[in-house]
């Protein structure tokens, strides 16, 4: 922690949030794995749920981690098993995800990848989608009286005003975040953690499929 500059000692009381939606996607695009090193194309740097739960378990014993799953994906429920038996399963906070309709325009026939279905209405594709704004905020405020630190891994600006509301109640705000985010989410927190600066405690790199 201390190549990091964070002083634990500082930190009092803490609770983590993993909004692993948002953290799944941190290093989609990078070229670089957790030592830095440039790997070929034939390579993605993903995030390792068990690297993960260590990092978080250096702030707080109190990690708490919430994603969607698909009922219809094998590999779905794996992935949700494992976050259980890693994080513990009264800490892993899930809903199935809901599958979107996108109608899609003429500009964007091209471009799309995904499998295209057809009704009535035009030529769709169905975009997952699973956020947990209003789960991690009820939980947040309704668990205020239990920590003195909130540890929030996201880059989310729909959490200012959760952020703000527990700044303003008293709580220190550490935001570990990735990529450009809103300025007011920037200017809440306490302190900052880039999530470039800690690839090699919470990511791996895997071949892709």
């Amino acid at each position: 922690m201390q190549e990091l500059k964070i002083d634990l000692a500082t930190l009092n009381k803490c609770v983590v949030f993993l909004d692993f939606g948002n953290i799944n996607y941190w290093y989609k695009n990078d070229d670089r794995d957790e030592n830095n090193a440039i790997f070929p194309s034939k390579f993605k740097l993903s995030i390792d749920i068990e690297k993960l739960c260590v990092f978080a378990k250096y702030f707080a014993d109190e990690v708490r981690f919430y994603y969607g799953h698909d009922p219809n994906n094998k590999a779905s429920l794996k992935f949700l098993g494992k976050a259980k038996y890693v994080f513990g399963d009264r800490k892993v906070f899930t809903k199935e995800i809901q599958q979107i309709r996108h109608y899609l325009r003429i500009s964007e026939f091209n471009s799309n990848t995904r499998l295209v279905k057809e009704d009535s209405k035009g030529v769709f594709i169905c975009l997952p989608k699973c956020n947990f704004d209003v789960e991690i905020t009820i939980d947040a405020v309704r668990l205020m009286n239990k920590y003195d630190t909130i540890i929030f891994f996201s880059s989310d600006a729909d959490f200012v005003c959760l952020l703000q509301y527990l700044k303003e109640g008293g709580k220190k705000i550490v935001l570990v975040k990735s990529g450009h985010v809103s300025h007011k989410l920037i200017c809440v927190a306490d302190l900052v953690i880039n999530a470039q600066n800690i690839k090699k405690y919470i990511a791996c790199k895997k071949a892709k499929i």
